[in-house]
Order: structure tokens, then C-alpha cells, then sequence
């Protein structure tokens, strides 16, 4: 649903480069308030980078401060936050065994001017251009080799030279643990994970849960090893902060031969630029704004010039620190330089405070980032498309010889995979029981394949029937002169031959490009839900009556033909839908397509914001929806109601920004937005979440929200409520994610909104994943979702 209200929040740049003034005062609080929780985030964090790399702590919090004020500042994505990095972790760990730590600062300053040359030559496209592949096998084997050498003092001793000794020392190091670190570092590792599911608890322990998370786990972890620590007076090593002396801060030429010197630079700058431009684009599709990359990247280079010359780590975007912006509610770029200004503070004034803290509870919570950066998702998208082999050799060759080789592998890899699926394709030859043959080819017919192609023809009996199809991939010349000499002498023999392509949508094309008769349902190439704007059988034009016009006409020409023998049953027999759909009246919600529906499968009711309005509610009160829903429930007796929320919904914005709450004469608009009080009060109260990933900002959070309490609501209706006691009715919720075209069902056991899959191949549904439950409200559980 998109509103045109003029206080919402406004996705653009334009307020950037100066603080909110007063007319803003609310942006400024969201911004200040983001800034805190990030800061909260970023400073367990940059200690135990710092402590992971082997450089002063120090750096850690120079780096943070600096990322936050300079990329905030001079940055082309206004809610990233940058700093120290936790895939440039193990480059910069070599970097200082192997030239000290003041040459790694050179090297960082160095890598900033490369990537400020890089920026303004405006190539930060091209690194887009690495594989998924590359970059998230690159980000796990970094994590793994993180996560090993961290291990190691969790369990009271040290991280070895590189991830191979650590292996070979593992087993030395678990039979003798040092047990008071082993101890902190489990108490932090018990906080990190147990602390987002505080608010799962029962009753009382659930609500006193829900408000301590909204502390940042990572500060909790720490906080509670350190106070644990502190109360028993464990003997362990504590995180070391030395005084800042100039000296220090002059970064010192690196001794060693120029190549190896040019290769680091260029790996701190690869590895850089890729994670931020990255991130930069994943953030971008959260807050759904549009950033200057370009920008992004000088911005980048300009912190990792200034982190070096002050003493610290080398800098990046990060996915962690920004995703926490954006869900904290950051407006623009200020959240992230109040949060560096209150990094800058905390390294000057609470050092006393931080010295106290434990390495092994620093150590631990690496630990656990580091293997969080082992993501399964990411696995299954890569094996899905079919690019595992990149993924592993990239993690494994990251994890033996470091990120330079295992990129540099990965990207072998890639190209030999691609070289070999060029050089793919299968020949299938089939005889009927009329004599005639089918050759079907699978995959790009090249000369490599013209052997295999010869001899599957030549095996066709002179004077058949044949019917060559081919897939639509590649075909190169060889092959085509291969075909054609085949079809001229068969032909000349008495035989007959057809040679068609079939797209991947299934439609058979004949060598002119027409769509064979009976394998398509009309000659137009538009599926019935394609938008005008790219329906090629639509005249373009201005006047949207006349577009709308032109639409009725192409159904009237190629779809009510197909659909006229079902829409005479469904006038005959009426209408018989098993469920009802309540859903958004958003323009892009097309409830046909995400359902896979034809007509007389759903009762639609649609309106702003997918709202039921709650009887007897002052002034906000709405029959029109209460009547669709008695009708349905009692007069067309459906099985199911389901409540379908989406992403970037109007309504939710309005509703997060008080429309409905403005003083003098109220619209109907703001009458009607009334009906989503109690959805608010929800996210402050018990805010729905996602089971696999967390959500985007706030907007999102409500509209989840949004769909439990409006079924919550839709109980308040007696004829609803009588059903579902009854167990005839069941009540479903749904979000559909635009940007993703993703689907999500409720388990209202487990409050969590998880992803429906496609269905694999031969399988006979698409199916809810095998974790997401749908019971019916008001009940324990309920049956799985099968479409």
C-alpha cells in the first residue's frame, strides 16, 4: 500500500549532509537512538577484532570511530555503518606478523588512496561483478579460520601463526583447557545465543525478556562474563589498553620486497571495496533507498587513509552494525557519526572500564561471529544455483592458504565451471510407435557436441519423421552446419523434418519465431498477470482508460476463449471458494499470482492496510469488511481465512509516523487507520519476528505485526469465532515480500513468520518448510500449509 503522506519518512538523501533541524526533531531522536544501540554493538566488537587481529585494542576503537564520523560523512549509503572488519581480520593478522604493526598502517593508508583512485574513476560496479559464490565462500572460510584461532583462547592459551597449526594444536589445548577463561567464555557464549530468545519465555519472564532485549546482546554477553569474572575473582587475562603515544600514530614504510608490499595493498583494498560495496547494496534493499557506490567507495578509501594515519584497522562496511541501524530505526547518515563520536568517547574516558573485561569473553564472542559468517543460507542459494564447487574450494582454499589464494582459486574454480556447462549437452533420441522420431537436445550445441550430435542423427533410419527440439541455449555455428547438412540429405532420402525450440516457459517455437499451435494458450508471449507496462501486445500510451481498454481487449482476444467454458460453470453453479483472502489494496499485490488461483478459489476483501476492524471500536468502526467476513464465514462457508500483510506498506508508515493521531478534524483516511492502534501497541509489546532472518526496519516489524493482531481481531467477530471453536474454520497469516517475491506463513506457536519453498521438482504442493506449523487460533497446532 503506498500513501502519499507527506510527514513519512522520506528514502532520499537530500536531509543528509546536515543535522535534522527542528521541524525534525523526530528523525533526530530515531538517529540518536540508533546510534546508541549501534555503538552498544561496535565497541564489544572492534575490541575483539583488534584482539584477533594481534594489533593494540586500540585500533579497534580508532577504526570504529573513524568509520563511523568519515564514512558517515563522505559516504554514498547514508545507513551503513563501517569499521573494523571481520573478513579483513585474518589478512590484517598476517599483515602485522609479517611487517609489524606500524607498516600495516601504511598499508591500510595505502589501500585508502587505491580505493579513493578506484572511486573516482567510478568503477564500483565491476566488483559487483565477483560471483556470490566467491564472496560468500570467502566470508566462511575467513569466519572458520576466525572462529579456530579464537578457540584457542577461549580455552586459556594462544592462537597459533596461521589456521593449519591451529588445527594441529587444537587437541593438545582441549585436553588441558585453562578453566576460568574457558569458563567466561562460555558464560558469554550462553548470553549471545540465549539472548534473543529472552522474550520467548512464559508469562511474567516473557515480557521482563522482551525488555531486556533491547540491550544488544553482544554488550550483554560481555557485560555478564566480565561481572561473573569480577564476583568469583577469576585469575584471567584482561584486554590491555595502551596510552596513546604519537610516535605510534606515524604509520612506517613495510620492509620486504615491493611485489609482496603491492599484493597486500591490493588484497586490503579488494577485500575492502567488495564486502562494502556489498553491504552497501544489501542495506540499500533494506531501508529501500538508492545509494552512489561510487560515492560509497571514496568514502571508504577517505576512512582507511584516516585510519591509518591515527593507528588503526584497516576499514569496511559492515553487514552486522548496519543491520542494526536499520532495525533501531536510523533516518540518516547522523546515526552513524553520533555512533563514531560515541566510540571516540568511550576509548578516551572509559578505559578504566574496559580493562576489566576478559580476553576469553572478547575471544568468545569473535568465536561465535565468525561461525555466524558460515551461513547456511547462503549455502543453499549457492547450491541452488548450482554453485557449490565455487563456494567450498573458495572456503577451503581461504582456510588453508589464506584469502588472496582462496579467492584467487575460487574465481579458477568459477571458470572452469562455466567452461564445462558450455561444453554440456545431451542428445536424446526417441522413436513412437508410428515410426516417427523425436531428437530432443538439452544444453548449448557447440562444436564440442557436434560428435555426439552426428552420431545420434546418423542413427535415425532413412525416410522417418523427425522432429528436432531444441531448448533455446546456445547454438554456435558448427552445430548449425551440422543440422542442416543432416535435415538437407535426410530430406533429399524421402524423410521429413521439423526443427523447433522450446523456451523455458514451455511454448514451442517454430524456426520463424512463431509459437507452435496447441503449446501455447495464444500466439501473444504476455502471461495474464503481466504488467502493462512491459505487455508488448498493449499499445503504450498515456490515457490510462485507454491502456485499461487495451487490456480488456487482448483477454478479450487470447484469454476468454480459454477461460469461457469454466466462467459458464462458475455462472451456472455460483460461487463455491474454500477460503477467504483478506489482503492489502496495494496496486502490487496480485493475489492471483502469489496464490496461483483462478477464478471462484478465493473470496477477496481488500482495503488499507489489510485492517479487520474491532466491533465497537470509537470512531473507527468499519461494516463493509465485518459483512464480507460474516458473509463468507456463513452464506460461502470457507475452510480458511487468511491475512495477507506486505512489504513497504503505506498504511504501516503512516501509522508509525501518528497519522491517525493528528489533532483537528479527522479524515476518513485517519478514521480509518484507527483500526491499527492495536497493531502498535503489539510491536511494542510482543513485535512478530522472522524465523530465518531478522527483519528489515521497523516498517517491517509492523506489518508483521500488523497481520497477527488482525487475526487476533478477526476473532472479535462472533460467526469467525463460533467456526474456529467448532475446528471448521482455520485462520492462516501471510507476508508477502516484494523485493524478494518471498512468501511467508505464520506459526502462531512460535510467533515467527518462516518462508514458503518452492516445491522441488516432481514433488506434487509447494510446501511450507517443515518447521513452519499452522495451527488454527485459538489452538495448540495445527496441520502443515500445503498449497
Amino acid at each position: 500500500m503506498t500513501l502519499d503522506i507527506s510527514s513519512a519518512p522520506i528514502a532520499s538523501d537530500t536531509t543528509d549532509h546536515a543535522p535534522p533541524g527542528p521541524g525534525s526533531r523526530a528523525r533526530w531522536a530515531q538517529d540518536l537512538s540508533a546510534s546508541v544501540v549501534v555503538f552498544l554493538i561496535a565497541v564489544p566488537f572492534s575490541l575483539g577484532i583488534a584482539l584477533a587481529t594481534g594489533a593494540p585494542l586500540t585500533a579497534g576503537l580508532a577504526a570504529a570511530a573513524v568509520g563511523g564520523i568519515v564514512v558517515g560523512l563522505c559516504g554514498g549509503t547514508p545507513l551503513m555503518v563501517s569499521g573494523p572488519s571481520a573478513a579483513l581480520t585474518v589478512i590484517t593478522a598476517g599483515l602485522i606478523a609479517q611487517y609489524g604493526w606500524r607498516a600495516t598502517c601504511a598499508i591500510t593508508l595505502a589501500a585508502g588512496l587505491l580505493q579513493l583512485l578506484l572511486g573516482a574513476r567510478r568503477v564500483a560496479r565491476t566488483a559487483l561483478a565477483v560471483s556470490p559464490a566467491i564472496v560468500h565462500g570467502m566470508l566462511a572460510g575467513v569466519g572458520l579460520t576466525i572462529a579456530i584461532a579464537q578457540l584457542h583462547v577461549v580455552l586459556g592459551g594462544s592462537p597459533q601463526s596461521s589456521a593449519f597449526a591451529n588445527l594441529l594444536a587444537m587437541p593438545g589445548q582441549l585436553a588441558g583447557p585453562h578453566p576460568p577463561a574457558l569458563l567466561a567464555g562460555s558464560v558469554t557464549v550462553a548470553v549471545l545465543l540465549g539472548w534473543p530468545r529472552l522474550d520467548r519465555l512464559p508469562g511474567r519472564a516473557g515480557e521482563f525478556g522482551a525488555r531486556l532485549t533491547k540491550v544488544p546482546g553482544p554488550l550483554a554477553a560481555v557485560a555478564v562474563a566480565t561481572a561473573l569474572a569480577l564476583a568469583l575473582d577469576l585469575q584471567l587475562a584482561h584486554i590491555e589498553l595502551p596510552a596513546w603515544q604519537p610516535h605510534s600514530l606515524v604509520p612506517a614504510l613495510p620492509h620486504g620486497s615491493l611485489a609482496g608490499v603491492l599484493a597486500a595493498v591490493l588484497t586490503v583494498t579488494a577485500v575492502a571495496s567488495v564486502e562494502s560495496l556489498l553491504s552497501a547494496v544489501a542495506v540499500d534493499r533494506m531501508s529501500q533507498r538508492t545509494g552512489d557506490l561510487d560515492r560509497e567507495l571514496r568514502g571508504q578509501g577517505l576512512a582507511n587513509l584516516v585510519s591509518g594515519l591515527v593507528g588503526g584497522l584497516p576499514i569496511a562496511g559492515g553487514a552486522v552494525r548496519s543491520t542494526a541501524n536499520v532495525r533501531a530505526g536510523g533516518q540518516s547518515r547522523w546515526a552513524s557519526v553520533m555512533h563514531g563520536v560515541w566510540v571516540l568517547v568511550a576509548a578516551l574516558a572509559l578505559t578504566g572500564g574496559l580493562r576489566r573485561i576478559p580476553l576469553a569473553a572478547l575471544a568468545a564472542l569473535v568465536l561465535v561471529v565468525g561461525l555466524q559468517m558460515v551461513s547456511f543460507a547462503h549455502i543453499r542459494n549457492v547450491h541452488r544455483h548450482r554453485e557449490f564447487p565455487v563456494y567450498l574450494t573458495t572456503l577451503l582454499a581461504v582456510v588453508a592458504f589464506g584469502v588472496l589464494w582462496g579467492v584467487g582459486l575460487g574465481a579458477a574454480t568459477a571458470v572452469l565451471l562455466a567452461l564445462y556447462r558450455l561444453t554440456r549437452a545431451h542428445v536424446d533420441v526417441a522413436t513412437g510407435p508410428d515410426g516417427s522420431v523425436t531428437v530432443q537436445t538439452h544444453g548449448p550445441l557447440t562444436f564440442t557436441a557436434v560428435p555426439r550430435l552426428s552420431r545420434a542423427l546418423a542413427g535415425i533410419p532413412a525416410g522417418a519423421e523427425v522432429t528436432v527440439v531444441h531448448d533455446g541455449s546456445f547454438l554456435d555455428h558448427a552445430a548449425y552446419e551440422t543440422l542442416h547438412d543432416w535435415r538437407t540429405g535426410h530430406q533429399a532420402a524421402g524423410g521429413q523434418v521439423s526443427l523447433v525450440t522450446r523456451r523455458q516457459d514451455d511454448e514451442v517455437l517454430d524456426p520463424d519465431g512463431t509459437v507452435r499451435a496447441g503449446s501455447s494458450p495464444g500466439p501473444h508471449r504476455c502471461r495474464a498477470w503481466t504488467p502493462w507496462g512491459g505487455h508488448h501486445c498493449i499499445e503504450q500510451q498515456e490515457d490510462p482508460h485507454g491502456r485499461l481498454l487495451d487490456g480488456v481487449r487482448v483477454f478479450q482476444q487470447h484469454t476468454a476463449p480459454l477461460v469461457r467454458p469454466e466462467l459458464a460453470r462458475l455462472a451456472r453453479e455460483g460461487q463455491t471458494p474454500s477460503q477467504l483472502f483478506l489482503t492489502c489494496a496495494d496496486s502490487r499485490m496480485v493475489t492471483s499470482m502469489i496464490t496461483n488461483s483462478g477464478p471462484g478459489d478465493l473470496f477477496t476483501v481488500r482495503n488499507v492496510g489489510n485492517l479487520v476492524p474491532a466491533p465497537f471500536e470509537p470512531g473507527a468502526a468499519d461494516d463493509s469488511v465485518a459483512a464480507a467476513v460474516q458473509y463468507a464465514v456463513e452464506a460461502l462457508e470457507v475452510r480458511s481465512i487468511t491475512i495477507c500483510g506486505h512489504s513497504g506498506c503505506g498504511a504501516m508508515k503512516a501509522l508509525l509516523d501518528g497519522v491517525h493521531e493528528r489533532p483537528g478534524s479527522p479524515t476518513p483516511l485517519t478514521r480509518w487507520l484507527r483500526n491499527g492502534r492495536g497493531s502498535l501497541d503489539r510491536l511494542r509489546r510482543a513485535p512478530a519476528e522472522f524465523a530465518d532472518r531478522p527483519v528489515v526496519d521497523l516498517a517491517e516489524q509492523l506489518c508483521i505485526t500488523n497481520v497477527v493482531q488482525q487475526l487476533d481481531q478477526l476473532m472479535a467477530n462472533p460467526a469467525v469465532e463460533r467456526r474456529v471453536e467448532e475446528g471448521t474454520l482455520r485462520l492462516v497469516g501471510m507476508y508477502f515480500d516484494f523485493a524478494t517475491a518471498q512468501a511467508y506463513v505464520l506459526d502462531r506457536a512460535a510467533g515467527t513468520f518462516s518462508p514458503v519453498e518452492a516445491r522441488p521438482d516432481g514433488d506434487s504442493a509447494e510446501r511450507v518448510r517443515s518447521d513452519a506449523r499452522i495451527p488454527a487460533a485459538g489452538s495448540e497446532e495445527g496441520p502443515q500449509l500445503a498449497a
